[in-house]
């Protein structure tokens, strides 16, 4: 797995942690973040990176900050 495959799988496995932190199934974010279902599940299996501006719209669904998203990722993507 190449480092952008891997970037991807992490950023999915954080917004599905988070979104079922939030107790949301993937419809209910996808609502809050005005997207399709099916991208939310792209996001989350890491076959879909989104950009900066869906990532912030994500982070706002997902009632976090951009800054904390990112720490999380970088803690995540660095082990």
């Amino acid at each position: 797995m190449n480092e952008a495959q891997s970037l991807k799988q992490v950023i999915g496995k954080t917004v599905k942690a988070l979104r079922l932190r939030q107790d949301l199934t993937q419809e209910d974010l996808a609502d809050l973040c005005n997207v399709d279902r099916s991208y939310i599940s792209m996001i989350e299996v890491g076959r879909n990176e989104p950009s900066v501006t869906k990532l912030f719209i994500l982070c706002k669904g997902l009632e976090i900050k951009p800054s904390d998203f990112f720490r999380l990722i970088e803690r995540e993507y660095g082990e």
